[in-house]
Protein backbone atom coordinates (compact mmCIF):
# COMPACT_ATOMS: atom_id res chain seq x y z
CA UNK A 1 0.00 0.00 0.00
CA UNK A 2 2.74 2.49 1.09
CA UNK A 3 4.73 1.85 -2.33
CA UNK A 4 1.31 2.29 -4.13
CA UNK A 5 0.56 5.50 -2.15
CA UNK A 6 4.36 7.25 -3.37
CA UNK A 7 3.91 5.98 -6.91
CA UNK A 8 0.84 7.90 -7.20
CA UNK A 9 1.99 11.11 -5.36
CA UNK A 10 4.71 10.92 -7.96
CA UNK A 11 2.10 10.65 -10.90
CA UNK A 12 0.03 13.38 -9.44
CA UNK A 13 3.23 15.63 -8.94
CA UNK A 14 4.34 14.98 -12.90
CA UNK A 15 1.05 15.72 -14.08
CA UNK A 16 0.78 18.68 -12.25
CA UNK A 17 4.56 19.84 -13.71
CA UNK A 18 3.27 19.37 -16.92
CA UNK A 19 0.81 21.71 -16.41
CA UNK A 20 2.39 24.66 -15.06
CA UNK A 21 6.15 24.18 -16.59
CA UNK A 22 6.83 24.62 -19.95
CA UNK A 23 6.74 28.28 -20.90
CA UNK A 24 9.36 30.15 -22.68
CA UNK A 25 12.48 31.55 -20.17
CA UNK A 26 14.93 32.01 -23.20
CA UNK A 27 13.86 34.64 -25.12
CA UNK A 28 12.70 38.01 -24.12
CA UNK A 29 12.95 40.53 -26.95
CA UNK A 30 10.60 39.65 -29.36
CA UNK A 31 12.12 41.50 -32.41
CA UNK A 32 14.85 39.53 -32.00
CA UNK A 33 13.31 36.37 -31.77
CA UNK A 34 11.20 37.19 -34.61
CA UNK A 35 14.17 38.36 -37.28
CA UNK A 36 16.97 35.81 -35.75
CA UNK A 37 14.64 32.62 -33.97
CA UNK A 38 11.35 32.90 -36.50
CA UNK A 39 12.37 33.83 -40.00
CA UNK A 40 16.10 33.24 -39.43
CA UNK A 41 15.88 29.50 -38.39
CA UNK A 42 12.75 28.10 -38.02
CA UNK A 43 11.25 29.27 -41.61
CA UNK A 44 15.06 30.11 -43.13
CA UNK A 45 14.07 27.97 -45.85
CA UNK A 46 10.47 28.76 -46.15
CA UNK A 47 7.49 26.77 -45.29
CA UNK A 48 3.64 27.31 -45.73
CA UNK A 49 1.65 29.81 -44.62
CA UNK A 50 0.12 28.57 -41.55
CA UNK A 51 -3.75 29.46 -42.31
CA UNK A 52 -3.56 29.29 -46.14
CA UNK A 53 -1.29 26.61 -46.43
CA UNK A 54 0.14 28.82 -49.39
CA UNK A 55 4.03 27.84 -49.68
CA UNK A 56 7.05 30.50 -49.24
CA UNK A 57 10.66 30.78 -49.73
CA UNK A 58 10.90 33.37 -47.67
CA UNK A 59 9.17 36.76 -46.01
CA UNK A 60 7.55 38.72 -48.43
CA UNK A 61 4.97 41.75 -48.34
CA UNK A 62 1.56 39.58 -48.19
CA UNK A 63 3.32 37.51 -45.53
CA UNK A 64 4.09 38.43 -41.55
CA UNK A 65 4.61 36.47 -38.24
CA UNK A 66 1.43 36.03 -36.36
CA UNK A 67 0.33 34.68 -33.22
CA UNK A 68 -2.22 32.26 -33.06
CA UNK A 69 -3.12 34.26 -29.28
CA UNK A 70 -3.04 37.86 -30.90
CA UNK A 71 -0.55 40.28 -29.45
CA UNK A 72 -3.48 42.73 -29.06
CA UNK A 73 -5.37 40.34 -26.82
CA UNK A 74 -2.35 39.42 -24.29
CA UNK A 75 -1.69 43.20 -23.86
CA UNK A 76 -5.70 44.01 -23.08
CA UNK A 77 -5.25 40.61 -19.74
CA UNK A 78 -1.88 41.99 -18.76
CA UNK A 79 -3.05 45.68 -18.65
CA UNK A 80 0.21 46.80 -19.19
CA UNK A 81 -0.87 50.07 -21.02
CA UNK A 82 -0.15 51.11 -24.73
CA UNK A 83 1.67 49.10 -26.95
CA UNK A 84 4.54 50.94 -26.17
CA UNK A 85 3.99 50.61 -22.53
CA UNK A 86 3.37 46.94 -22.95
CA UNK A 87 6.61 46.57 -25.09
CA UNK A 88 8.81 47.79 -21.46
CA UNK A 89 6.83 45.36 -19.86
CA UNK A 90 9.27 42.02 -19.05
CA UNK A 91 6.55 39.95 -18.79
CA UNK A 92 4.36 40.92 -22.13
CA UNK A 93 7.73 40.49 -23.69
CA UNK A 94 8.52 36.72 -22.71
CA UNK A 95 5.09 36.05 -23.96
CA UNK A 96 5.46 37.98 -27.19
CA UNK A 97 8.98 36.19 -27.48
CA UNK A 98 7.29 32.63 -27.38
CA UNK A 99 7.60 30.82 -30.38
CA UNK A 100 5.13 28.36 -30.33
CA UNK A 101 2.40 30.68 -30.52
CA UNK A 102 4.04 32.38 -33.95
CA UNK A 103 3.17 31.43 -37.00
CA UNK A 104 3.88 32.49 -40.47
CA UNK A 105 0.17 34.39 -42.06
CA UNK A 106 -0.70 36.40 -44.75
CA UNK A 107 -0.61 40.14 -43.77
CA UNK A 108 -4.14 40.89 -44.26
CA UNK A 109 -5.18 38.06 -42.01
CA UNK A 110 -3.24 38.88 -39.02
CA UNK A 111 -4.41 42.71 -39.24
CA UNK A 112 -8.22 41.28 -38.76
CA UNK A 113 -7.37 39.00 -35.41
CA UNK A 114 -7.00 41.76 -33.34
CA UNK A 115 -9.15 41.56 -29.93
CA UNK A 116 -11.06 38.36 -31.86
CA UNK A 117 -12.52 35.13 -29.87
CA UNK A 118 -12.04 31.79 -31.63
CA UNK A 119 -15.83 29.92 -32.32
CA UNK A 120 -17.27 27.88 -34.68
CA UNK A 121 -19.24 30.03 -36.69
CA UNK A 122 -21.35 27.67 -39.00
CA UNK A 123 -22.00 27.17 -42.87
CA UNK A 124 -24.33 30.47 -42.17
CA UNK A 125 -20.50 32.26 -42.98
CA UNK A 126 -19.26 31.79 -46.00
CA UNK A 127 -15.35 31.07 -45.98
CA UNK A 128 -13.00 32.71 -48.02
CA UNK A 129 -10.47 30.98 -50.43
CA UNK A 130 -8.24 29.90 -47.51
CA UNK A 131 -11.19 28.45 -45.86
CA UNK A 132 -11.32 30.69 -42.61
CA UNK A 133 -14.68 32.14 -41.50
CA UNK A 134 -15.29 35.48 -39.76
CA UNK A 135 -17.10 37.87 -38.48
CA UNK A 136 -16.78 41.23 -36.43
CA UNK A 137 -15.63 39.69 -33.49
CA UNK A 138 -15.13 36.26 -34.18
CA UNK A 139 -12.64 34.04 -36.08
CA UNK A 140 -13.11 30.34 -37.45
CA UNK A 141 -9.77 28.70 -38.57
CA UNK A 142 -9.55 25.80 -41.36
CA UNK A 143 -10.62 22.70 -39.86
CA UNK A 144 -7.04 21.35 -40.73
CA UNK A 145 -5.49 23.56 -38.59
CA UNK A 146 -8.03 23.83 -35.76
CA UNK A 147 -6.21 21.52 -33.42
CA UNK A 148 -3.39 23.58 -33.95
CA UNK A 149 -4.96 26.43 -32.53
CA UNK A 150 -6.76 24.79 -29.47
CA UNK A 151 -3.39 23.14 -28.75
CA UNK A 152 -1.48 26.60 -28.64
CA UNK A 153 -4.15 28.87 -27.28
CA UNK A 154 -4.41 25.76 -24.28
CA UNK A 155 -0.57 26.35 -23.91
CA UNK A 156 -0.62 30.15 -24.15
CA UNK A 157 -3.82 30.14 -20.85
CA UNK A 158 -2.06 27.64 -19.19
CA UNK A 159 1.84 28.65 -19.46
CA UNK A 160 1.30 32.74 -18.99
CA UNK A 161 -2.05 32.62 -17.07
CA UNK A 162 -3.97 34.44 -20.04
CA UNK A 163 -7.71 33.69 -20.65
CA UNK A 164 -9.29 31.62 -22.71
CA UNK A 165 -10.12 33.51 -26.42
CA UNK A 166 -13.73 31.68 -26.97
CA UNK A 167 -15.74 28.68 -25.23
CA UNK A 168 -13.34 25.51 -23.96
CA UNK A 169 -15.89 23.29 -25.37
CA UNK A 170 -14.54 24.96 -28.47
CA UNK A 171 -11.21 23.88 -28.03
CA UNK A 172 -11.58 21.05 -26.33
CA UNK A 173 -14.15 19.93 -30.14
CA UNK A 174 -11.36 21.40 -32.51
CA UNK A 175 -8.79 19.27 -30.84
CA UNK A 176 -10.55 16.01 -31.01
CA UNK A 177 -11.48 16.68 -35.00
CA UNK A 178 -7.49 17.57 -35.57
CA UNK A 179 -4.82 15.46 -33.73
CA UNK A 180 -1.04 16.65 -33.85
CA UNK A 181 0.01 15.40 -37.26
CA UNK A 182 3.35 15.36 -38.69
CA UNK A 183 3.57 19.08 -39.83
CA UNK A 184 2.71 20.19 -36.48
CA UNK A 185 4.61 17.18 -34.54
CA UNK A 186 7.91 18.58 -36.52
CA UNK A 187 7.61 22.34 -36.23
CA UNK A 188 6.91 20.96 -32.38
CA UNK A 189 10.06 19.48 -32.21
CA UNK A 190 12.18 21.88 -34.31
CA UNK A 191 10.71 25.00 -31.53
CA UNK A 192 11.35 22.98 -28.60
CA UNK A 193 15.32 22.44 -29.74
CA UNK A 194 15.51 26.50 -30.61
CA UNK A 195 13.43 27.47 -26.98
CA UNK A 196 14.18 25.17 -25.18
CA UNK A 197 10.26 23.54 -23.87
CA UNK A 198 7.42 22.30 -25.09
CA UNK A 199 3.73 22.46 -25.30
CA UNK A 200 2.48 19.55 -23.27
CA UNK A 201 -0.66 19.93 -25.65
CA UNK A 202 0.73 18.97 -28.47
CA UNK A 203 2.36 15.89 -26.90
CA UNK A 204 -0.70 14.94 -25.07
CA UNK A 205 -4.00 16.03 -26.88
CA UNK A 206 -5.93 14.54 -24.22
CA UNK A 207 -4.78 17.35 -21.44
CA UNK A 208 -6.66 19.53 -23.02
CA UNK A 209 -10.05 17.82 -21.65
CA UNK A 210 -8.53 17.52 -18.34
CA UNK A 211 -7.38 20.99 -18.04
Amino acid sequence: MKKFYVVSISLALMFTTSLVIGKNTRFSDPGTVVTDQFWGNLYAEGGNSFFCNTPFTSKSFVLTEGYIYPLADIRTALKCGTTRECEQNNTYRQIASDLHNMIPVRTRTEMKRRNIQYENLGPSIRTDDCGIRESASFFEPPERVKGDVARTVAYMVDAYDLPWLGATTVFEGWNRLDPPDDTELTRHRQIADIQGNSNPFVLNPELIDQF
